[in-house]
């Protein structure tokens, strides 16, 4: 085996391509495509995104202290990618991607009607890093489009189509590999073979 040694960066692949909305008040919602975005907590329920100072929407999401992170379906894809190399000071990107702002339930930034998920968020802290601040935010909604929901009434993300992002292009993720736990689950026993009872005489 044979490896090349390569300088740090970041390389951590793949990963959500996600669009954040955000307002603030008495102007037009904007959206942001953001590629660095994860779960930080689980209880509270929290994520982090990360965004350039010099983006948009820095300000007006550190002034409102809200956002959504709307997931990125294929039928998204075109929009996601064109939100991300243009700037919310020229374009109504909602107006000029044909998307609808959908209000939120618990925060004022407006959501994406069109995307199966939207996770409503206020931000908790700020982190300057470098190239990158980093918003760590506290889920406070969540909204799920019913049609993307399996007969359990679970998110099935195959249905959905939702994309990921590797090195500057965009993915369909794909087919199920297993869930959490399986590589130590017990097997279900196998079906033991009936006994065979042999024909005899019948005793009177």
């Amino acid at each position: 085996m044979s490896k090349e040694i390569w300088r740090p960066g970041n390389m951590l692949y793949p990963i959500p391509a996600v669009m954040v909305s955000c307002q603030r008040e008495g102007e037009k919602p904007n959206i942001i495509t953001v590629a660095w975005a994860g779960n930080v907590c689980s209880s509270p329920a929290m994520l982090s995104i990360s965004v350039r100072k010099e983006r948009y929407s820095y300000d007006i999401i550190k002034e409102t202290g809200q956002f959504v992170v709307n997931l990125t379906s294929k039928k998204l894809t075109k929009a996601c990618d064109w939100c991300g190399v243009r700037s919310g000071k020229d374009y109504d990107k909602y107006k000029e991607m044909g998307l609808t702002p959908q209000r939120s339930i618990m925060i004022d930034a407006p959501g994406i009607a069109e995307s199966p998920v939207n996770i409503e968020c206020k931000v908790h802290s700020v982190v300057e890093l470098g190239s990158h601040d980093l918003f760590i935010a506290e889920v406070v909604c969540v909204t799920v489009d019913d049609k993307y929901l399996d007969e359990k009434q679970r998110f099935d993300m195959k249905k959905a189509g939702l994309v990921a992002y590797s090195h500057g292009e965009y993915f369909e993720l794909g087919d199920k590999l297993g869930k959490f736990g399986y590589s130590v689950a017990k097997k279900p026993p196998k079906n033991k073979p009936k006994a065979k009872h042999k024909a005899g005489k019948s005793k009177k």
